[in-house]
């Protein structure tokens, strides 16, 4: 399989089972979850690497898989092993990409991210200050309050006055509405290069960390080709191309309309993609396409749309993982527009970047 390394998956210390379930794993996100196309690479793998041995063969791992929960028998598949993933292979593929790509992320309480500002928030801090009318009697700093008592007033007369009380400081707590874009037009699998497959592992991981770190926080994913759709978290490993135009205004407007419904007011778009805008839907349901240079009426839709979401202030970061340089002036120009961020990146660091990104965006005040 073009691209990918397995010398990864053969880790120390780990049985031949979850040697093999590494593999088997990275396999079902580049087959789009198809569990016979999955099977029939290992098997190739296998033969060619010798991952298996006769006392723990390939049906050995199969029946495991599916005595361990991660393969469920389907009965309506005349043409396939009658096998599919189940909830658990899910999960487990969202958990693999996030330890992939964020495996130095620190565990923190659950639900929610410190702004950089102070404020009557619920997350202290180490700095305190003097107690002004209105402030949580929780937050009062008892000993230290004490202690300034004993200095002002002396053992013998002890008393305390407000002058006396300090506060500890807090930092308000933001949540963070994200929608995360995905162009999964039919350059994402061109000139032999799979660019979908890492998109959708940091869609995955992405996901997993909100669930696991920032449960308050909420994560939509849309696609984008000729139209624009939401999916679900449990659709991603099956996600795959089309024989698509790239419709960049279709995923903006979608976008938008999303994060509107959202009540708190940190919101942010992430766009992953791979090349120009080259569709539009017109008023009359027929489309406009243009998959030669930057067509100037499809670019100035995709320039007004930025704008739009910067009057929302709703910044857009934009990911591409293409590094032609007639794209970067329009990546530009449109960055420009949203005053939003831009990425130039290969497939390799994208993962990075977008965990960088998040959580410096979530570092925003939200009152």
């Amino acid at each position: 399989m073009l691209g990918l390394r397995f010398s990864e998956y053969t880790g120390k210390g780990k049985t031949l089972f979850d040697k093999l379930l590494d593999i088997f794993r990275e396999l079902l996100l580049h087959t789009s979850g198809d569990v016979d196309e999955a099977l029939d690479w290992l098997r190739e793998l296998d033969a060619e690497y010798n991952l298996t041995n006769k006392d723990y063969t390939l049906d050995d791992f199969i029946e495991d898989l599916k005595k361990k929960g991660y393969l469920r028998e389907e009965i309506d598949d005349p043409n396939g092993s009658g096998l599919a993933m189940t909830a658990k292979t899910e999960r487990s593929i969202r958990q693999t990409a996030l330890e992939q790509i964020f495996g130095k992320l620190r565990k923190s309480a659950s639900g929610n991210h410190n702004t950089k500002q102070p404020g009557q928030g619920n997350e202290p801090t180490s700095d305190m200050r003097q107690y002004h009318f209105g402030d949580s009697l929780d937050s009062i700093a008892m000993n230290e309050s004490i202690r300034n008592a004993f200095i002002s007033q002396g053992i013998d007369q002890f008393g305390m006055t407000e002058q006396d009380l300090v506060v500890n400081e807090t930092h308000f707590k933001a949540q963070m509405s994200t929608v995360l874009m995905i162009d999964i037009s039919h350059s994402m699998i061109l000139y032999g290069e799979d660019r979908i497959t890492p998109a959708k592992r940091v869609a995955l991981a992405l996901a997993e960390l909100i669930k696991t770190r920032y449960p308050k926080d909420t994560l939509d994913i849309i696609v984008f080709g000729n139209e624009a759709w939401p999916i679900e978290l449990e659709e991603l490993p099956y996600l795959k191309v089309g024989p698509y135009h790239t419709n960049t205004v279709a995923g903006l407007e979608l976008a938008m309309d999303i994060l509107r419904k959202k009540k708190n007011a940190n919101k942010q778009i992430f766009m992953i993609t791979d090349g120009k805008p080259s569709c539009l839907k017109e008023p009359d349901g027929t489309y406009y396409k243009n998959s030669l240079g930057l067509d100037e009426y499809i670019v100035n839709k995709c320039l007004n749309k930025a704008a739009a979401c910067r009057r929302l202030n709703i910044p857009i970061t934009t990911f591409m993982i293409a590094q032609d340089p007639y794209l970067q002036k329009f990546v530009q120009n449109f960055t420009q527009a949203n005053k939003g961020k831009a990425f130039f990146t290969g497939l390799k660091g994208l993962g990075e970047f977008i965990f960088m990104d998040y959580e410096a965006n979530r570092r925003r005040r939200s009152r």
